[in-house]
């Protein structure tokens, strides 16, 4: 073969290799990229509705100024219902940030220990979980227990369970991920357990002990434990791509809270308000986070304090597609919303 005929051979390989990677670049995350950053927040906002989110609100407290909100699209889009800035939204796994603390005070109090394993407290257990008597509860908290993921399990989200001891069997008998404190493993697991060892040492619910210790204090009147709690017209509507029916109604056991709410909460977290004192916030800084991103079908939530600005911003988007960049651009819409805050900071 000349080293002419190679040269071409080469060049037709590259470009077709060049062609298979145009089919391959995530667009619509490039588009949401680079699009030229609009003025204002609002700007932003209206933008999502154009990434394939039906609706979308915004919270953004800024220190020194009264709290600022922005909505896009529907609340109901059947019903042709705006978003509303107030509406109830399923947090998701922004609920641990509350389990979390529940369980800070808990250690705080003598009520729990960090340091006792799951099989000290919930016997029932042994031989069904892997490791059950050298797991801790500090492990469970900071996701390094090993134990397997129950919403891992094969198509979960095609029929969610409702209960806890339908959730736990689905990961009963499986072997571990890895050793007790040898990995890290986000399990949606361990926060099932933690509730259920709160409710056993306090004999109730432990969204009632959270109610009591942190809610109310806080004066958060709208952040709820259940669905079952709530008036369902308050609940922003929540959607799957692909999937017509509307997901407010499935109770998948997520708390709810409207996005002023959440933001105080974040606020107290990261200020040490919410703490008794400064042993307790020294636990809580030694095993969990101080912000959190929640998702489930038709629910979409980042929750974070941003110490440069001093600014908490929330943001709750109602559209999921686990199989596309649905993720990727909200959290895009979220970036681009903190450069907005950023840029008005420095002018």
């Amino acid at each position: 073969m000349t080293k002419k005929r190679t040269k071409n051979i080469l060049r037709i390989v590259l470009f077709i290799g060049t062609i298979i990677s145009l089919f391959l670049v995530p667009w619509p995350i490039v588009k949401a990229w680079i699009k030229p950053l609009p003025d204002t927040v609002q700007e932003q906002v209206n933008q999502a509705i154009d990434m394939g989110f039906d609706g979308i609100i915004v919270y953004v407290d800024e220190a020194g100024k009264p709290p600022a909100f922005y909505t896009a699209g529907y609340k109901n889009k059947e019903q042709k219902i705006p978003a509303d800035p107030h509406a109830l939204f399923k947090i998701a796994s922004v609920g641990k940030l509350f389990n979390a603390l529940a369980v800070t005070k808990l250690v705080r109090s003598g009520t729990l220990s960090l340091d006792k394993t799951l099989i000290e407290y919930l016997p029932e257990l042994k031989g069904r979980i892997e490791h059950a008597d050298k797991i801790t509860l500090r492990m469970m908290v900071q996701h390094r227990s090993g134990i397997p993921n129950y919403t891992d399990a094969l198509n979960y989200w095609s029929a969610p369970k409702e209960t806890e001891d339908e959730k736990l069997a689905l990961v009963l008998d499986l072997p571990a991920n890895f050793e007790p404190n040898a990995d890290y493993h986000y399990s949606n697991t361990n926060y099932l357990l933690l509730v259920k060892i709160m409710r056993k040492v306090l004999g109730y619910h432990p969204f009632e002990y959270i109610k009591q210790e942190i809610l109310e204090p806080l004066n958060l009147n709208h952040t709820y434990g259940s669905i079952a709690d709530v008036n369902m017209d308050e609940v922003m509507s929540g959607y799957y791509v692909g999937y017509d029916a509307d997901l407010k109604t499935d109770n998948v056991g997520s708390m709810l809270a409207t996005a002023e709410d959440l933001g105080k909460f974040i606020r107290a977290l990261n200020e040490g308000s919410v703490f008794k004192d400064k042993k307790e916030q020294d636990i809580y800084t030694s095993i969990y986070e101080y912000g959190h991103t929640g998702l489930i079908p038709g629910y979409q939530t980042i929750a974070k304090y941003h110490k440069d600005l001093n600014i908490v911003v929330i943001q709750f988007t109602n559209t999921v597609n686990f199989e596309g960049y649905n993720w990727n651009l909200s959290e895009i819409e979220y970036n681009r919303i903190l450069k907005i805050l950023r840029k008005g900071k420095s002018t």
